[in-house]
């Protein structure tokens, strides 16, 4: 058997290093090949950020009827705190008149044990001791009965007050939430735009920017087709919107969000729609797609979060999302998501 030398010391320390620097190769590497981020394509960053502004639009739907309910409910809260406050006015009168009482019976030799128990005693008490007693003259007692009545609808505003402050302050935790997750939603957007060069953003910006031009190319002061009456001043108004920006919530007059828009055409026209598109569709008569007439409210998806007001020759005036101004579309070009109109 041959012999078998044995590394020195140092050799075996220089193993060591090459073995540790080849291992540190290896993990560097594919440490490197963890952390590489793919490079987007313009087509994949067109469909999530279309994604994302849908969702966007979802969420501003629900922001709008929120911020709807929440101006309803400060506005009963406002009648109810004027309601309980003149009530409480009308107690102290009651019983300013029931002390007036004591003080002439006072005067006149005592008071009176009826007047005594109104003093001492709420108004449900007193009413039921006074009867018990036979005690009650008839003008006390009226006195009371009135003096019962305020109270007990001052108790039933107050727990009326209490549980519209109460939805009001849950409504306005839900709003907050809603416009967080649009910020949210948006800034996610912008962010996978930002990875794109100038060239490939404005590519996959082309179908709104020629959508746009189009629009501005279509656009007219007054609106001159074969719609009449309040359909006809509807249409006119969303001419005259024509160009305005997109604005997640916005009512007017300088920008708008879809159902902003469709809102405020139509109470141009003299007929208050209600905020968001969803309930905008339970606003009037049901109509068949070969029957649509310029003024009628076209809507989109399943969920009916997307609204825009038909023009005629199949096109639509829309505000269609954010970075995109009122424009006028062909309703076939949101990708056979049409849902079916709505005539105010």
């Amino acid at each position: 058997m041959g012999s078998h030398r044995k590394p020195s010391p140092q050799s075996r320390v220089r193993i060591a290093v090459m073995t540790t620097a080849a291992a540190g190769t290896v993990v560097l590497s594919s440490a490197a090949g963890a952390h590489a981020e793919p490079i987007p394509t313009v087509a994949s960053v067109k469909e999530q950020v279309d994604k994302l502004n849908e969702q966007a639009e979802v969420s501003t739907e629900k922001y709008d009827g929120l911020k709807a309910r929440q101006q309803q409910l400060q506005a009963t809260a406002n009648q109810m705190q004027d309601r309980i406050a003149a009530g409480q006015d009308r107690m102290n009168q009651l019983r300013t008149q029931l002390g007036a009482v004591a003080s002439a019976q006072y005067r006149n030799g005592g008071i009176d044990p009826s007047v005594q128990l109104v003093l001492s005693a709420d108004p449900d008490s007193y009413l039921q001791r006074a009867s018990a007693q036979n005690q009650a003259t008839d003008s006390t007692t009226a006195l009371l009965k009135e003096l019962q009545g305020e109270q007990r609808r001052m108790d039933q505003d107050r727990k009326d007050a209490a549980a519209t402050l109460a939805e009001l302050a849950s409504s306005t935790t839900a709003m907050a939430a809603e416009k967080k997750d649009v910020q949210d939603r948006l800034a996610q957007a912008q962010a996978l735009l930002n990875k794109l060069s100038a060239a490939d953003r404005a590519k996959v910006n082309a179908q709104s920017t020629a959508a746009a031009a189009a629009s501005r190319s279509a656009s007219r002061p007054t609106y001159n087709g074969p719609a009449t009456g309040r359909a006809a001043d509807a249409v006119r108004f969303a001419y005259a919107q024509l160009g305005k920006p997109y604005v997640w919530g916005a009512t007017g007059p300088g920008s708008f969000d879809c159902s902003g828009l469709t809102g405020a055409a139509w109470a141009a026209a003299g007929v208050a729609l209600p905020r968001v598109s969803q309930d905008q569709w339970n606003a009037g008569q049901h109509v068949a797609k070969a029957d649509l007439q310029p003024g009628d409210l076209v809507f989109f998806f399943g969920d009916l979060h997307h609204v825009g007001i038909y023009i005629g020759n199949g096109q639509m005036i829309h505000a269609p999302r954010t970075g995109e101004n009122v424009m006028v579309l062909p309703l076939d070009a949101m990708g056979g998501s049409y849902m079916g109109a709505v005539r105010p």
